[in-house]
């Protein structure tokens, strides 16, 4: 019985996982510092624009919060309810 483990370390393994570069790290928090003193310097033009992100929310989060819901998607066995058989025979 074999009871060593291989660890592939070359980032291109069939592990699925993605390793991302350092620099990803850095780039980001970039971002978010300099996003945070922008909207410091300029609150008080974005404080007014709040009612109408939050109306632009709304079909926003229609739009995709929902997830499929299942539209038009039918998986095997629905049909039964309303007497109908999963052939759309009565």
């Amino acid at each position: 019985m074999d009871t060593s483990h291989h660890h592939d370390t070359s980032g291109t393994g069939q592990g699925g996982g993605s390793r991302r570069s350092p620099w990803t790290a850095v780039i980001v928090m970039l971002l978010l510092i300099g996003g945070f003193y922008l909207l410091r310097e300029h609150w008080g033009h974005v404080a007014g624009l709040w009612p109408y992100l939050l109306l632009l929310a709304c079909p926003l989060m229609h739009l995709f919060g929902h997830g499929s819901h299942g539209h038009g998607h039918h998986h095997g066995g629905s049909n039964t309810r309303n007497g109908s058989s999963p052939d759309g025979k009565w």
